[in-house]
């Protein structure tokens, strides 16, 4: 690779990425809502719109505390000085640094934040840093000294997963752009009909469907791999499932966003590379929580992205091998990314591409983004990521354990006691017999706690496990144990309610989701299987009916 330093990309002029708002539920229906204290409302959503969620609430910017100490550019948490002796409280010595904790809705109920696995919440810090890049971007006498930075963000990305080297780190919008870059900027240029590719049927939407395009277009075979007995990866069929001089690559997530079990990536990939294959990793939900390291993982590509791991949205990343990366073409391009532009004949090349990484970023770069994404690196490196994993799986274990006690929840992946589960992060994905997943968290947000509801973006896993779709209760550095309790109290409260009015723990449940696997299951939230879940308003035939039984029975 060649050494020269990272340039700053002053001069070169790029459109700035439009962040995405995140919306909870997605659910657009009209329902009436019985609230916990079993008074009636109405609650109108319209199709098209998408359903209010507390965990829907931006982050205000605040000032910073006084009186804590910088380090390396960021101010460390309070309890840097000693660590260990804080290791069951790290949620509560932090917890400050996020304000929107410290919020509440709905009628001044106190916000329980349980969807940090879609998207994590910023500290102070990582807002303020957004706010002054995009202020200092805008000024021409500072502009260079932001553009700069934001070419040391890049060498923070690096040093956060142990690259060898900053230009192995490509900035993309978030990790969708970065898998769809491994298989189009790639794989098109290296499978071929006949190829294979392996999956497995865990996969988020985003590490599947541009790899079924590609196999659309080229005749290349996907191959699964499926879940064993535990609900995890199922390693012995993997290895049946390798082809050498046909298998090409093999893209899977290091742990799945629905099963919370980290899957065992350097087995794969050393059987992978044993087959003459390559390993493409979806690092979304391990990179924010325990310690990732390319070299010690041994793959070829690492994606993830920034809003998962208290960065902003609009930003994520792609690692990859110096040797592919300079193989791969772009998959954009415009501005930016070409160092030579010309219409004249008589030239002999009249387009130029820049080398990697940069080639890959055309359009104008996500400066505050870029840099919002390194002070949230520089914030987990204060706490370190082992003390924040151990952290993580003993909250997970404990969340898991609580809603194992709970009648009538069905669990997700194998249990925390269990060899695959041992490692576990933090998040539950779960359903409650005889209640949608939509519908309980809807009555949840009421309460104002924010779980997440649906397929995830991982259709053929739900199908897979047998039901539509599931709720996800994830936490995150900054949740504590009565971020728990009050999410089992109000789940508790929630059941007993519909339980009340006859919709859950039914044995002849009008839809159930913990059947037998039907892949003809509508998605939840779009064609919603269990309409009847619901009390249907009689009509006036049938209420005249009902009232002559009634003066029939009297009689």
């Amino acid at each position: 690779m060649d050494a020269r330093p990272l340039v700053p990309m002053s001069l070169r002029h790029r459109k700035h990425g439009v962040m995405r708002a995140v919306t909870l539920m997605g659910t657009a229906f009209a329902v009436v809502v019985l609230s916990m204290s079993h008074k009636l409302s109405l609650s109108i959503k319209i199709p098209g719109t998408h359903s209010t969620s507390a965990s829907l609430l931006r982050r205000p910017l605040c000032t910073i505390n006084d009186g804590r100490a910088l380090t390396s550019g960021i101010l460390r948490p309070r309890f840097s000085k000693d660590v260990d002796s804080f290791q069951s409280q790290l949620g509560l010595a932090i917890r400050s640094d996020f304000p929107i904790l410290d919020q509440t809705v709905h009628e001044e109920k106190p916000l329980v934040y349980l969807d940090s696995a879609a998207t994590s919440q910023n500290p102070r810090e990582v807002t303020n840093a957004i706010r002054r890049a995009s202020e200092e971007l805008a000024n021409t006498r500072v502009r260079d000294r932001v553009m700069v930075e934001y070419e040391e963000a890049r060498t923070s990305v690096s040093r956060f997963v142990n690259a060898q080297n900053p230009r192995e780190i490509v900035f993309v919008k978030g990790a969708t752009e970065a898998m769809n870059l491994v298989a189009k900027g790639w794989g098109s240029k290296h499978i071929k009909g006949g190829d294979e590719i392996i999956l497995s049927v865990m996969e988020h939407h985003a590490n599947l469907v541009p790899w079924q395009i590609l196999a659309e277009k080229t005749g290349a075979k996907l191959k699964f791999v499926p879940l064993t007995a535990d609900q995890s990866f199922d390693i012995e069929v993997f290895k049946t499932l390798l082809n050498p001089g046909k298998t090409k690559i093999v893209a899977i997530n290091h742990v799945s966003n629905v099963l919370g079990c980290p899957n065992p990536v350097e087995e794969v990939t050393r059987l992978a590379h044993e087959a003459g294959a390559l390993v493409s990793l979806d690092a979304c939900q391990s990179v924010p929580h325990m310690p990732v390291d390319v070299q010690k993982l041994g793959v070829d590509f690492l994606s993830a992205s920034g809003h998962k791991m208290l960065g902003p949205t609009g930003i994520g990343f792609l690692w990859a091998r110096p040797e592919l990366l300079e193989s791969m073409d772009p998959i954009k391009v415009g501005g930016g990314e070409s160092s030579y532009v010309s219409i004249e004949e008589e030239d002999e090349k009249n387009l130029q591409i820049e080398d990697f990484p940069w080639k890959f970023e055309s359009g104008s770069p996500p400066v505050p983004e870029a840099i919002g994404l390194a002070t949230s690196i520089k914030y987990l490196e204060s706490i370190g990521m082992e003390k924040i994993h151990e952290y993580e799986k003993m909250m997970g274990k404990k969340l898991y354990e609580a809603l194992s006690e709970i009648p009538g929840v069905s669990i997700y992946g194998p249990p925390p006691d269990s060899p695959a589960g041992k490692e576990r992060g933090a998040l539950v994905t779960f359903n409650c017999e005889g209640v949608h997943a939509n519908d309980l968290a809807f009555f949840l947000d009421q309460e104002g706690v924010a779980i997440r509801s649906g397929h995830h973006c991982a259709q053929p896993l739900h199908r897979a496990l047998g039901v539509a779709g599931s709720a996800r209760a994830s936490l995150y550095v900054y949740n504590v144990d009565d971020d728990i309790y009050k999410f089992t109290s109000a789940l508790k409260k929630t059941l007993k309610l519909l339980s009340d009015f006859g919709f859950s723990g039914i044995d002849d449940a009008p839809c159930p989701l913990t059947s037998t696997s039907d892949p003809t299951l509508k998605d939840p939230g779009i064609d919603r299987p269990c309409t009847d879940l619901w009390p249907r308003i009689p009509s006036e035939n049938e209420k005249e009916q009902m009232k002559e039984e009634d003066y029939g029975n009297k009689k």
